[in-house]
């Protein structure tokens, strides 16, 4: 990519990356604050009182060995509920030992000479506290409270992951759609922040750090050690500027607390390309034909994240697969039948969770088990069966879920006996590149997926009829569709627009020719003469 290039796309994306900035710094600041408020308390108590530093200590050390991930998705299960609190919470909890930590050890550290001269001149126990050991330790807490900020930065970007955004979210949508670009875009600004915030705090430390007092009172030095000492809050005051002032651009609309409530339309997706085309779709087509705003929340996690965030009422849309819906979220067994299957999901879904499937797509995104054509000429390979012999010898690559799922790996293992000698789990938007690479040997491709003929993929057939019919359709939440009955008309005339070619070529324009979900969206809707 030449250097013109690269400053064209990063200029486009500006604005964006200034809101995702302020939201990255806010997220931040808020955890790193709060942490504080809790975090010096705690560490002056746990000080005083001997008995609770071991089990206070150990409790802080076991929440910091915790995967961020594992502790996100915990606290969403815990809240019911996505976004900044959630993230918050996970944020405030890892930034709390180094503040008590370095909070004790600065008390600890404290010279007993000069706690014994300020016995000896009539300080009570709280006197020396407030004037003597607080000050003293100053430097040492600071420094725990820098080290918490600098490592929340980088936590931080896992909070894309759960919709409350921040540059992660360039990051999470690079992988997604195996975008060099986007990742660079979340990952240099999230390192050149963490070296600011690095550099603010201890500005703001040698600020605070006192110092005989020499020369003119309001010397420059003095003005400078008051500037050092407003850097954080400085910092915290232009990123709420900035995440205030570029919010409109975001797709969030702005135009008043009690007209987005009535009349914003919340959609998800999933942290794949076809999501985020689907996704685009939706949103677009509403946008065009009725007067509801549309809220995007792109590139949750998974299946669960985005169902529960639906039942919770966090959102109000998606696209799911009916196979998805039957076996994972309602744990039914697996139905061959496209029509029985539908019918079965929608039941149960407007029975259990009041949420509606509408009319579908028109694809059938079904798993399929994929090898690479070279080696399925060479060995014969047409159908899964076939390969049950040479699975032990083969390297496996699955997504996370396909790993876990009952439609995935378990089911096919059970059904075909296939055990495969090593199983990695990858990222859908790597999966292809790794087979294709040698890195794998098989991997669980979805067939509408482009990259299966650019990569030169042979899908087995499925003669044992294992993976369940997985045609997408939109899922609403009931209330939202009562509301706005339009909304039923509108998405009506996406029903059979999108079979398996159709569906197939609009993800090779994003992953094959690197065209964005909106601008490929927004292409095929005015192909059909919907926008």
């Amino acid at each position: 990519m030449s250097l013109e290039s690269l400053t064209t796309y990063i200029v486009n994306r500006l604005p964006e990356l200034w809101l995702r900035t302020g939201e990255h710094i806010m997220l931040t600041g808020f955890s790193t604050g709060t942490a504080i408020l809790i975090g010096i308390p705690l560490g002056i108590i746990i000080f005083r009182n001997t008995w609770l530093r071991a089990p206070v200590m150990a409790v802080i050390g076991i929440l910091q060995t915790i995967p961020s991930l594992a502790m996100l998705v915990f606290l969403l299960a815990l809240l019911q509920k996505i976004g900044a609190l959630p993230a918050l919470i996970a944020l405030t909890l890892y930034a709390l030992l180094p503040i008590v930590r370095n909070t004790l050890t600065g008390l600890q550290g404290v010279s007993p000479q000069v706690i014994e001269a300020a016995t000896g001149i009539g300080m009570t126990k709280y006197q020396r506290l407030k004037l003597v050991r607080i000050p003293l330790a100053a430097s040492v807490i600071i420094a725990g409270i820098r080290t918490a900020a600098v490592v929340g930065v980088g936590i931080a970007t896992l909070s894309a992951f759960i919709g409350a955004g921040g540059l992660g979210q360039f990051i999470n949508r690079g992988l997604a759609l195996y975008d060099t670009r986007l990742i660079l875009l979340g990952a240099v600004p999230t390192a050149l922040l963490a070296l600011i915030i690095d550099f603010s705090i201890g500005a703001f430390e040698w600020g605070f750090r006192p110092e005989r007092k020499k020369g003119k009172k309001g010397s420059v030095k003095t003005l400078i050690r008051l500037l050092a000492l407003m850097m954080p809050l400085l910092l915290i005051m232009t990123a709420g500027i900035f995440s205030y002032f570029t919010r409109p651009l975001s797709g969030i609309q702005t135009e008043g607390v009690s007209k987005i409530s009535t009349r914003t339309i919340r959609i998800a997706t999933k942290n794949f390309t076809e999501q985020l085309i689907l996704g685009e779709i939706m949103a677009q087509l509403i946008e065009a034909r009725t007067d509801l705003f549309v809220e995007r929340y792109f590139n949750l996690g998974g299946t669960m994240i985005c169902h529960n965030a639906l039942v919770h009422g966090e959102i109000d849309l998606y696209a799911e697969y009916i196979g998805t819906g039957l076996t994972v979220i309602l744990k039914q067994p697996v139905i061959s039948d496209p029509e029985e299957a539908l019918s079965q999901v929608r039941e149960a879904y407007k029975k259990r969770f009041n949420a509606r499937w509408l009319k579908p797509f028109g694809f059938n995104n079904t798993y399929a088990i994929t090898v690479r054509t070279a080696d399925a000429k060479s060995y014969g390979w047409t159908r899964i069966s076939d390969i049950q012999k040479a699975a032990p010898r083969l390297r496996a690559g699955f997504t996370a879920e396909f790993t876990e799922r009952p439609d995935g790996y378990p089911g096919l293992r059970q059904i075909y006996g296939l055990r495969f000698g090593e199983i990695r789990d990858l990222d859908p938007a790597i999966m292809y590149e790794a087979v294709s690479n040698g890195e794998v040997d098989v991997i669980c491709a979805f067939v509408t997926d482009g990259r299966i003929a650019a990569y030169n993929l042979k899908l087995l057939e499925d003669d044992r009829q294992f993976f369940p019919p997985y045609h997408a359709a939109p899922v609403i939440r009931g209330e939202i569709l009562e509301e706005h009955q339009k909304l039923r008309d509108v998405l009506a005339l996406l029903e059979g627009l999108l079979d398996n070619a159709t569906m197939q070529s609009l993800n090779f324009k994003v992953d094959g020719k690197g065209y964005s979900p909106a601008q490929v969206a927004g292409a095929f809707l005015k192909s059909q003469g919907l926008l």
